[in-house]
């Protein structure tokens, strides 16, 4: 089994790298949305990235196909392989579930919040109790994650906060509840980098209600 790969990233999609290990030999690896978020403060000044590695093959009727899921440390691939152990979840689903800091997925199923874990892609309701009755009070270490995106992101949208609740206001909402909007639009959503994702994500939060 492939544990850890480290080389240097001569391609970078949407949700994989491939990654050069030396000897013409290059490997793909699929990555959460919530380490491609962080990677480039995690590539090093010559393009070479180590990564921990989850290993499987995803069996298909005509064949088995060897897939590589990497993670930034080894706390977040913990983190994938108890999150993986909900019936209905298997590695490929948990890789899309993925898509938000796990430190807040974590505390979501500790404090049951169904609404947070359904807003993950590919998470239902019966898929979001499941998890909770399965996994709460089993995850609280990974709720002490310090994770370094949420720290960036509270510095780079502190202005984006400030233009959508200016908006907001204009569009009569009080300033009170214009905040708490915004507040749990970024809870749902920490990954926010523009004020029109902002206000899709508040728009989206009116809706469900």
């Amino acid at each position: 089994m492939i544990a850890r790969i480290s080389g240097k990233v001569i391609e970078k999609g949407e949700n994989y790298l491939i990654i050069n290990v030396g000897g013409g030999i290059c490997y793909e690896v699929l990555l959460p949305s919530t380490a491609m978020q962080r990677l480039d403060e995690n590539i090093s000044n010559d393009g070479s990235i180590t990564l921990i590695t989850y290993h499987y093959f995803q069996v298909e009727p005509s064949r088995s196909t060897p897939v590589l899921i990497g993670f930034l440390n080894e706390i977040e691939k913990e983190f994938f392989e108890v999150f993986i152990t909900v019936s209905g979840i298997g590695p490929k689903a948990a890789l899309k579930a993925l898509s938000r800091p796990i430190s807040l997925i974590a505390r979501a199923i500790d404090e049951a919040d169904a609404d947070f874990l359904r807003s993950l892609p590919g998470i239902g309701q019966q898929r979001a109790r499941e998890i909770i009755a399965k996994l709460q009070n089993k995850v609280s270490k990974f709720g002490l994650i310090q994770d370094g995106k949420i720290k960036a992101r509270k510095e780079k949208t502190s202005d984006i906060e400030d233009e959508v609740l200016s908006l907001l206001v204009q569009l009569e909402y009080k300033r009170p509840e214009a905040s708490m909007m915004i507040k749990k639009a970024l809870e749902r959503n920490p990954g926010i980098t523009t004020a029109e994702e902002l206000l899709n994500e508040v728009y989206k939060q009116k809706k469900t209600k």
